[in-house]
């Protein structure tokens, strides 16, 4: 499910369902979960451990808030609905406006994908900049509040313990208990409701998990007025490798380097310059050789896996509790789906809220929100696994897509209606099925010059197959 999918924000649609709800998290998925339960709660708390600055900077519950992010055209629409006027707002904060089939170089299977004759406007900023205008937005909805400084220790349950009824958190004022009618988990990958449902009379969820122990190390560099190109060189077998620039605020490029299965990029900006000069796109070290570094210091992020808890599969679940974003699933960052699928989720809770049932709405929600996440995980971990070291549980038929998708990139060298198509699956617009339709299959698989040649040098081609 995607966003041509996924029917869109109704406000209409929810009724007053309770008095309180409780989000864990001030992280994107949280920012948008508060902002979706404020349409059917009369009041929303948001509780976040960090402090909340005004200013864009990065905090330490984001460890990847420095490097590159992308924010795919099913996030920026569904914020668009959410906080209407948000894509303007991000402008005027400093967000550029780029063309994703001209500004945006790809690099893959060999060579860059073809520019396109089409338009296709990508918004790109640093994710803390992304996240402060959500944010700003959010509390200035006059039911909601964020609490900072504050960390959740436990759950409240009623006494049978089938329904979360509450957090206990505890700030620099002691331990205290609120109630809730709904809590909401999105504290990321150190989520600790599965652990806590295991301690508490519930089965825990499995947890696929495909290892592709990447590394990224980022720096922001100079960029000359009125360059907007950004650039995307992943990994890519036999080459562990890669890269990707985003033009963002401030007249800054944020140039992030990744190496996949210990490859890691160095966190010496020296070294890191002699890093870029290993990749096939020379723009990249161009840009790290010849524009100012804005910071002395390389910022260092590693990823081991992508993650998934099945809480669909459980048969038992708390009323009265959610969890979302990465807490649920995170993918690996590269392909820059994060955000994006956070804002689906927010969708799914929404019109689950919509929905008439009152009990098992956990439950619910994770049945709902399966086939938005088996997207991103599809083309993530199926991305991951052209690597042969790559380890964990494979989804069926992804070796032979990813042939398939290998070919469609070739083609896309010169086809920009190829390129068109793909990108409107990595912006989460349309699913990956639509790769499959006649149109494009025949424009993937209809023969090349390339192919005629290969063909004519194999041994039946020339007479020799078979004889004496």
């Amino acid at each position: 499910m995607t966003l041509t999918t996924v029917p869109r924000y109704d406000r209409d649609a929810v009724d007053t369902v309770g008095d309180h709800a409780v989000v864990v998290g001030a992280s994107m998925a949280g920012l948008l979960a508060g902002r979706v339960l404020a349409d059917g709660f009369e009041s929303v708390t948001v509780v976040e451990r960090d402090s909340l600055p005004d200013e864009p900077t990065t905090r330490r519950g984001v460890p990847q808030g420095d490097h590159v992010h992308a924010l795919q055209e099913a996030g920026r629409a569904t914020l668009e609905d959410l906080f209407p006027g948000y894509s303007k707002e991000l402008l005027s904060a400093g967000g550029l406006l780029v063309d994703t089939m001209s500004d945006f170089q790809h690099y893959e299977k060999g060579g860059f994908l073809a520019d396109g004759e089409t338009r296709m406007p990508m918004y790109s900023a640093t994710r803390p900049l992304l996240e402060q205008v959500v944010r700003r937005r959010l509390a200035a909805i006059d039911s909601v509040t964020l609490r900072t400084e504050c960390r959740q220790v436990d759950y409240l349950t009623n006494r049978d313990g089938t329904a979360v009824t509450g957090v206990e958190l505890r700030d620099d004022g002691g331990r205290d208990e609120v109630a809730a009618d709904l809590v909401v988990d999105a504290t990321g990958r150190t989520s600790q409701t599965a652990a806590w449902l295991g301690d508490n009379g519930y089965e825990s969820p499995t947890v696929d998990e495909v290892h592709i122990d990447i590394a990224y190390s980022t720096i922001s560099a100079e960029r000359p007025t009125g360059d907007h190109r950004a650039f995307f060189v992943p990994p890519d077998p036999p080459r562990t490798r890669g890269a990707g620039v985003f033009p963002v605020e401030d007249g800054h490029w944020v140039v992030t380097f990744a190496g996949v299965h210990g490859d890691h990029p160095p966190t010496d900006p020296a070294e890191l310059r002699a890093f870029a000069a290993t990749l096939p796109v020379p723009e990249l070290a161009e840009i790290v050789d010849e524009q100012e570094l804005t910071e002395a210091d390389v910022a260092h992020y590693p990823f081991p896996s992508n993650r998934r808890r099945r809480f669909e599969a459980l048969d038992r679940f708390p009323d009265g509790l959610v969890v979302t974003g990465d807490a649920l699933c995170s993918f690996n960052p590269i392909y820059g789906q994060g955000m994006s699928v956070a804002a689906l989720e927010a969708l799914v809770l929404h019109h689950t809220l919509a929905s008439a049932e009152d009990t098992g709405f956990g439950l619910r929600f994770f049945e709902a929100v399966e086939p938005i996440v088996d997207v991103p995980w599809s083309i993530a971990v199926g991305g991951d696994f052209e690597f042969p070291s790559t380890t964990g549980p494979k989804p069926r038929g992804t070796d032979l897509f990813n042939r398939y998708i290998a070919r469609l990139m070739r083609q896309a060298h010169s086809d920009w209606r190829l390129r068109e198509a793909l990108v409107r699956v990595f912006m989460m617009e349309t699913p990956p099925s639509t790769l499959l339709r006649p149109t494009t299959a025949w424009r993937v698989l209809k023969p090349t010059r390339s192919d005629v040649e290969t063909l004519s040098t194999r041994p039946f081609a020339s007479g020799h197959w078979g004889r004496p």
